[in-house]
């Protein structure tokens, strides 16, 4: 198997006015990838909420289990990333 390799993206957390580029790794899960997104904006420009986290790619909320290779995201591509009640099927 193939090392991970960096994938830089357009991220944007919804309610946030800033979009950021942030590296993920293509073996990196969409949980994984809310998460690092978040890391940037969440306790800073936004306030923690208990709620799990979507990304959404090309319109569609992405499986949390999805890598970002699985999914097609290619390097600069834009991804937003929003709260989901925990429990709640998206």
């Amino acid at each position: 198997m193939p090392d991970p390799q960096p994938v830089p993206i357009n991220a944007k957390f919804n309610d946030d006015f800033v979009t950021q580029l942030v590296l993920v790794l293509n073996t990196d899960t969409m949980r994984e990838v809310a998460a690092k997104v978040a890391h940037h904006v969440v306790g800073k420009r936004l306030p923690a909420r208990d709620a799990d986290m979507v990304v959404c790619y090309q319109g569609q909320v992405m499986s949390p289990d999805v890598t970002v290779a699985e999914a097609g995201i290619a390097p600069l591509q834009n991804v937003s990333v929003d709260w989901v009640e925990k429990g709640v099927t998206p």
